[in-house]
């Protein structure tokens, strides 16, 4: 429980402040307790969309040398925390509204109401941008030709071949872009267009500053890539992890302090998660679970692009994410009983014949 400590910190004070928060905002003890479950509510929210990101998280920690492992527990978090569930949400309703940030601030704390509004009128290019990011991020390990290792064989194994032709996940997620917008309004399918393919864009470029870091660091392997290089990947893909969470997250509050607070609680708990998986070697004793992870993210950019045309809960999105962590780590035991590691054979001494 070591490694959840300050998350449990965390945790109190949060729920303190979820507290201070609604009784200055309603005066009474229901609307002080409501506001404290909310809280809980969004916290319990982003640790189960997010758990597969932090398996994903881990599985790039673990080939980054300790000082940058360090710098992104510690920097990178932070960015993640208040820069995608505050700075994020704040930039887009300035954005729209054609206002500077000190009024999208002003309006959040005055106006949550049509803060609301406009941030989740922009659900549809959000959900493209993040959905395009992850389906690329999914695709890319599965088509990935020296992967050698195979979960859902029937799926997988067909999929590394394939990995032979150049770019084909690119053109899958285009195909699916091209897809989901004719189910679009008129007014929608540019909007929705054009923000999937800036996260294609957006992968690509992510994906090539990475290679140029590796190639000037000399990160010619996988266990010394590039600290600045997975730093980077690392920080679009929580944005793009985050964005699904925001949004989704004012359907139970539009005060944009109390959805930091309960986003920011499951965003610790997701830090301590991953700290533990990299030091615990779990991705190396579990052999399918970074599988599992990488299908979850498939599974949520694929439900990013089907929410701009349908409702999807987010509960839904969570099970299913966990449901591929949980079958994945089952998998994972079940492989080990059957193989056993080998013990090693006792080292004879010479003397003895």
């Amino acid at each position: 429980m070591r490694y959840f400590r300050n998350s449990f910190f965390v945790t109190v004070g949060g729920l303190a402040l979820g507290a201070f928060l609604g009784w200055e905002a309603t005066g009474t003890v229901s609307g002080m307790l409501s506001t404290t479950f909310i809280v809980a509510v969004l916290a319990v929210l982003e640790v189960s969309l997010s758990f597969d990101n932090a398996v994903v998280n881990a599985t790039v920690l673990r080939q980054m040398d300790p000082v940058w492992r360090r710098r992104f527990i510690t920097w990178g978090i932070a960015i993640a925390v208040f820069g995608m569930r505050i700075v994020f949400p704040l930039a887009i309703v300035a954005i729209i509204a054609g206002i500077s940030p000190i009024a999208a601030v002003v309006m959040a704390a005055m106006d949550p109401d049509e803060y609301s509004r406009i941030l989740t009128s922009a659900h549809v290019s959000v959900s493209a941008f993040g959905g395009g990011f992850l389906a690329m991020v999914g695709l890319r390990h599965f088509f990935d030709i020296e992967k050698d290792v195979h979960w859902i064989g029937v799926i997988e194994r067909p999929l590394t071949k394939m990995g032979r032709i150049q770019a084909i996940e690119l053109g899958l997620v285009m195909l699916i872009l091209y897809g989901v917008s004719l189910y679009l309004p008129e007014h929608e399918k540019v909007h929705f267009l054009i923000a999937g393919m800036l996260g294609l864009v957006t992968y690509i470029a992510v994906d090539g500053i990475s290679a140029l870091l590796d190639a000037e660091s000399g990160a010619e392997e996988v266990a010394v890539r590039s600290g600045p290089a997975a730093f980077l990947y690392l920080e679009v893909l929580d944005a793009s992890f985050s964005f699904d969470g925001v949004i989704g997250a004012f359907a139970l509050s539009n005060n944009l302090f109390i959805i930091a607070i309960g986003l920011g609680i499951g965003a610790m708990f997701v830090r301590s998660l991953t700290i533990m998986l990299v030091e615990q070697g779990t991705l190396t004793e579990y052999r399918y679970l970074e599988h599992g992870a990488f299908w979850a993210i498939i599974a949520l950019g694929v439900i990013m692009f089907l929410k701009t045309v349908m409702h999807v809960p987010e509960m839904v999105t969570g099970l299913i994410g966990a449901g591929f962590i949980v079958w994945a780590f089952w998998s994972s035991v079940r492989y080990n009983r059957r193989h056993p590691p080998e013990e090693e054979a006792p080292v004879r001494n010479v003397a003895d014949g």
